[in-house]
């Protein structure tokens, strides 16, 4: 066996270039699971026991001068295939993959957020899967309203008393169970309603409402916190106004328009050429739905608004259809970013 192993280092010191077949039919007929080092290491149980560990060193020797020799000629090849490649140049920096950004719904929720945060809202989030009792009953809805026909809401089939919620209202409901007023609460979460899918409306979207009930709470306050919103968050200079409206668990209750961003209020198809866009929905707390809660009338009263978080990044982003929030096509989100 030493006789052989001389052999194949001499053939293996003479080898000193090779094409990069050449280079890889070495490592195959000397390092490959049945080449040369590989079959000589399989002989080494047919030789004495006695002889075992000096063939075995000696099988290293060639196995190591194999490797090294198949490492060098295979550098050598890689680097003269890189010459070959004009079009490669080393010196180039790496390919740039850049940061992702956070959904457009998920920056204007946020900012939404932060907008009221500076004057007292805390964050306080509830169930989509809600009862009854905190989706309806509790806020005013009577047994035969329209929101409770399944053409709006979505029952749970084995119990038509569970429902996915169809506002974040049911929040309110449950932060007034569990808290003593002062209460001052902003309500950010996605609610579910049985809609036919189309440019201006979707079965799932996200809403945020608000809630604040003290000693004192007028509807002077409401107008005021929402006119301090809408200058935030799209202008200084926008407008507002409160047109009457009907709720079962506010009273009183009224539509919120603002002067359009894109016209500045002379008429567009975005706001139908009236220079208005109705962007919530907001009214006094109704007595009925405090003492739902536990709370007296006679002492505290508060206010409550809810808007559409999708209504609101398609006035500012001025995007025109609900669903392309929801589809993910990169092509369209990557012109968000959350600065």
């Amino acid at each position: 066996m030493k006789d052989t192993v001389q052999k194949y280092l001499k053939e293996i010191e003479a080898i000193t270039a090779l094409t990069s077949e050449e280079t890889e039919n070495f490592r195959l007929r000397f390092l490959s699971k049945k080449g040369i080092v590989g079959e000589l290491f399989e002989g080494l149980k047919n030789i004495p026991a006695e002889q075992r560990k000096e063939a075995g060193q000696i099988l290293n020797q060639l196995k190591n001068a194999a490797q090294e020799k198949y490492d060098s000629l295979k550098a050598a090849t890689d680097r003269a295939s890189v010459k070959k490649d004009e079009s490669f140049d080393p010196t180039l920096p790496v390919d740039y993959f850049g940061y992702g950004n956070r959904h457009p719904i998920s920056v204007v929720r946020s900012e939404i957020i932060d907008i009221f945060a500076k004057i007292g809202f805390t964050v306080a989030e509830g169930p989509e899967i809600e009862d009854d009792w905190h989706n309806f009953s509790a806020l005013n809805f009577p047994p035969d309203h329209p929101a409770r026909d399944m053409q709006d809401t979505f029952f749970v089939e084995s119990n038509p008393d569970i429902a996915l919620r169809t506002h974040t209202s049911s929040v309110q409901i449950r932060t007034m169970e569990t808290r003593k007023p002062p209460i001052r609460v902003l309500l950010p979460g996605r609610v579910f309603r049985n809609e036919a899918i189309s440019a201006r409306a979707h079965c799932i979207f996200h809403q945020v409402e608000g809630l604040y009930v003290d000693k004192g709470v007028s509807f002077s306050d409401l107008k005021q916190s929402l006119l301090y919103f809408a200058r935030e968050m799209f202008s200084a200079d926008t407008k507002i106004r409160l047109r009457p409206s009907y709720f079962p668990f506010t009273e009183p209750s009224a539509e919120m328009d603002i002067s359009c961003n894109i016209c500045k209020g002379k008429g567009c198809n975005i706001c139908k050429y009236s220079g208005w866009v109705e962007i919530l929905g907001c009214g006094m707390v109704d007595p009925q739905v405090l003492i739902n809660c536990g709370i007296d009338p006679k002492v505290y009263s508060g206010f409550a608004f809810g808007m559409g978080i999708e209504r609101i990044t398609m006035l500012k982003y001025q995007v025109n259809d609900i669903r392309l929030y929801f589809e993910n096509d990169i092509r369209f989100l990557k012109q968000f970013t959350s600065a």
